[in-house]
């Protein structure tokens, strides 16, 4: 992923108001290894349901505001696997809701997916392959294993992106 200023970030959010856009709670970003990032993906410290991702869609960021789904009572979650890096972490995925870009977002229409709590994916998918994943661990086919997982998040989340820019 590119380096993104704050600037860049606050005008990218698709479904945000300005409003929204200027409070967003955003990282340290001296410290995101962007070279290892297929998206930026945080939970604001202020507001523990509200978190934000930004990927990049045709070469410009694209940013979308989320809201987690709540804890429940018993304080535990259900296992759940991730639906952009496809992986059983062992932080877990939970429910992210977007609200959709535009008319349809003001009018209450929002799309959902299960995402690592915290926005783990892009470690995720580079993690060594297992055994079972590439055979006897030839290294070409490890590195291939890697490679297509990195392909199919970047297509997953951005995906996401592109149906909250979509309007109804």
């Amino acid at each position: 992923m590119n380096v993104l200023t704050e600037k860049q970030i606050r005008a990218s959010f698709l479904n945000a108001s300005r409003r929204e856009a200027s409070q967003a709670v955003l990282p340290d970003l001296d410290t995101v290894p962007w070279d290892r990032l297929d998206h930026l993906g945080w939970r604001d410290r202020r507001s523990p349901l509200s978190a934000y991702v930004v990927v990049e869609l045709d070469g410009v960021p694209a940013g979308v505001l989320l809201r987690a789904s709540p804890a429940p009572a018993s304080g535990r979650r259900r296992s759940a696997m991730c639906s952009w890096c496809r992986d059983l972490a062992s932080v877990g995925a939970t429910l992210y809701v977007a609200r959709r870009g535009g008319s349809a977002g003001r009018a209450g229409n929002t799309i959902g997916t299960l995402i690592c709590e915290d926005f783990s994916c892009s470690r995720n998918v580079r993690r060594p392959p297992t055994s079972a994943e590439s055979g006897n661990g030839i290294e070409a086919i490890a590195d291939q294993v890697v490679a297509e997982r990195i392909a199919g998040l970047r297509e997953r989340s951005v995906q996401f992106v592109r149906d909250v820019a979509a309007t109804c």
